[in-house]
């Protein structure tokens, strides 16, 4: 479900944006503002943008989001402060805990809005040798790289 519903904000976004670029540059002179005149096939142009925009968006959230262990030695109350510290340094604010699992989310409202529609959390799942990092590919990427540089060196 949570994949379907990546999917349609994807589309949705991608296809505001395009929109808002169309109309600014149509605003501007650029373009004709006429849709049968701003693309060859006319209005039929219109289903074959979004049929794209559609098959991009199905495919997105597969290379988009991933899960990425980190080995992180030590018992769970050792860990937790410095990877909340980590985290905040980061922009970050725990969310919630299940356990030894932690959910974090960005602390400012654009941040927030900026990573894809509110697509920010950080899912920090317990394992033995340290965690899984589940989130954007992006975010996950940089964080798991500087949480073992950081907590491998302590």
């Amino acid at each position: 479900m949570k994949y379907i519903v990546r999917v349609l904000k994807y589309f949705v976004f991608v296809t505001v944006v395009m929109a808002l670029i169309l109309g600014v540059l149509a605003l501007a002179g650029v373009v004709e503002k006429d849709i049968s005149q701003m693309f060859r096939n006319g209005w039929n142009s219109i289903w074959q943008i979004a049929l794209m925009f559609l098959a991009v968006s199905a495919v997105y959230p597969r290379f988009g989001f991933t899960r990425r262990g980190v080995v992180i030695p030590g018992s769970y109350e050792q860990i937790r402060p410095g990877l909340v510290h980590y985290m905040a340094e980061r922009g970050y604010v725990v969310e919630k805990e299940e356990g030894e699992d932690l959910f974090f989310r960005c602390k400012s409202p654009f941040q927030r809005f900026s990573k894809l529609l509110w697509e920010d959390r950080i899912r920090f799942r317990r394992d033995r040798a340290g965690y899984y990092i589940e989130g954007r590919t992006k975010d996950v990427v940089r964080i798991a790289s500087g949480l073992e540089a950081r907590m491998g060196a302590e």
